[in-house]
């Protein structure tokens, strides 16, 4: 037979109604809980503080006369403000990682009559989230028998038995988990599981957070969308302050960041707040936090933790309260080892640390994001503009092979498709504009990284398989070092060759090249 366990709160308004006979004549919950015909409970939980030890006690021993076979159990907390948030939550949570449940033996439930509203919650949240494998129940007094023991009822929160509960409980969390993904098209597992990650430490947490990634992967966009997120749901009433921490240098590093008195340095003529301070009880955005000086560094990782700081030129420290998000393209770990940069800090800004991919590794984004691009293009110049059919294709296919290098990520994509909007006629983009953005893209590629197998085949190149690709290039790099044929031959068969009584490297090499309609001759002109 299972045995049914309650945990509550030892209510100390409900619960007390003095210490005469007349307390028997009155609701009181945790008592008239016990008195429940159908309900036998077989141990009581009754949380208290130092102060209602005396009033634990006092209910302990009447719970005895109305239910004898209960076992009542007191646990002491102690809560500085049981109205605060996160000191009850906190000290619930703990309670409930600590107790030793035994679900094949018992039946476990949370009353909620009792304590404060902000307890009612927290019971709610940890039993919602199954912290605590129990259900929730309630009791009252009965207006109607005008009994002492009142009434109960169970709270399922199976949510799915109520169809209206559910789907509004549904549209709520599903606007919470999508914030961030809201405003960032994707459709690449990885990153979708990511983003779900950030927004969740982000609500919950105030640690900084680390973004990497190469030069236009989203990093300024996710710090913005993470402070709107923050925003909305009045964790933050400050301001987002971003600055690019490679504009920074000497004196000047100093006073933007971390402001300056009158007569500082040679030109501070008048006193100023910095970034620091503006971006108090906001969000401070330092991107490429790897390009600040050693000396702004130390200042930086005091500020982080005492939330203070000097000014530059004053003996008088400053405040402000911020939240932390930095960027950077460098392996900061790596410029640790080499002294580039303070191995404090960057344990301190460690703590969340996500590694945003480039769009050449997002190629299902290509899609989402070229619409994305348009509604931003229409939003700032008021016009709507649309692709034409096979124009939209072909531009999407030629976006997706591996020579696109999009080196510039989203920040290039975006210029690309304002090129051809503001050159669309009518609001629709052609195949002829799109021909036009996909030569200049080439060349732009072509002239920062020269692409020798483009050079060779053309057009051609763009039809390979990545794999046939890398293969023809890395025999392309041989050829090109090899004095001859049979040379090169020699060293790209240098295994195989050996099992045959006649290797012919020459020959295999020669057909090789010819599957891709190439030649000896053809490959050492480019030397």
């Amino acid at each position: 037979m299972q045995k049914t366990v309650v945990f509550g709160f030892v209510g100390t308004v409900l619960d007390y109604v003095g210490r005469g006979s007349q307390r028997w004549e009155k609701w009181r919950p945790t008592i008239g809980l016990c008195q429940q015909e159908e309900l036998l409970i077989h141990r009581i939980e009754l949380l208290h503080d130092l102060r209602n030890r005396g009033l634990f006690e006092r209910l302990k021993q009447d719970i005895k006369q109305v239910s004898p076979e209960t076992e009542v159990v007191g646990t002491e907390i102690n809560l500085s403000n049981p109205w605060d948030f996160e000191e009850v939550y906190a000290a619930l949570h703990d309670f409930a990682h600590g107790y030793r449940f035994d679900t094949e033996a018992e039946d476990y439930l949370i009353h909620i009559t009792t304590g404060t509203h902000v307890a009612q919650i927290c019971w709610f949240l940890l039993a919602e989230s199954r912290y605590l494998p129990a259900k929730l129940i309630q009791t009252s007094p009965d207006r109607k028998e005008q009994g002492p023991a009142g009434r109960y009822a169970l709270i399922d929160l199976d949510l799915s038995r109520y169809n209206k509960i559910a789907s509004r409980f549904a549209q709520l969390k599903d606007e919470s988990v999508s914030f961030l993904k809201s405003g960032i098209a994707t459709r690449n597992p990885r990153f979708n599981r990511m983003i779900e990650q950030i927004e969740r430490v982000a609500i919950r947490s105030k640690a900084p957070i680390l973004l990497s990634g190469p030069t236009g992967a989203g990093k300024s966009f996710l710090a913005r969308r993470i402070y709107e997120m923050k925003t909305s749901r009045h964790q933050i009433s400050g301001r987002f302050v971003e600055i690019n921490c490679a504009t920074l240098r000497g004196d000047s590093a100093m006073s933007t960041l971390f402001g300056h008195v009158k007569g500082a340095f040679t030109g501070a003529q008048t006193e100023r707040a910095g970034l620091l301070r503006s971006a108090d009880g906001g969000l401070l955005f330092l991107d490429e936090i790897g390009e600040l000086g050693l000396d702004e560094q130390a200042m930086l990782l005091k500020a982080i933790e005492e939330k203070r700081f000097f000014p530059f030129g004053s003996d008088k420290e400053v405040s402000s309260d911020f939240q932390l998000i930095a960027g950077t393209v460098r392996d900061l770990k790596q410029w640790v080892a080499t002294g580039r940069f303070r191995e404090d800090l960057y344990a301190r800004i460690n703590l969340w640390l996500y590694e945003l991919p480039g769009l050449a590794d997002r190629s299902e984004d290509l899609e989402p994001n070229l619409e994305f691009e348009l509604l931003r293009y229409a939003k700032e110049q008021g016009e709507q503009v649309r692709f034409n059919a096979g124009a939209r294709q072909s531009y999407l296919k030629f976006s997706g092979r591996p020579e696109a290098k999009w080196s510039g990520n989203f920040r290039e994509l975006s210029a690309s498709v304002t090129r051809m909007a503001t050159l669309a006629e009518n609001g629709r983009i052609t195949q002829e504009n799109v021909n036009e953005e996909i030569t200049r893209l080439q060349q732009a590629w072509h002239n920062n990284t020269p692409n020798e197998l483009d050079e060779l085949m053309g057009s051609k190149a763009g039809e390979l398989d990545l794999f046939d690709r890398m293969q023809l290039e890395k025999v392309i790099q041989i050829c090109k070092a090899s004095d001859s044929l049979s040379d090169a031959g020699r060293k790209l068969f240098n295994i195989s060759r050996q099992e045959k009584a006649k290797s012919n490297d020459a020959d295999r090499l020669r057909k090789y090249l010819a599957k891709f309609e190439l030649d000896w001759g053809k490959v050492k002109r480019m030397v």
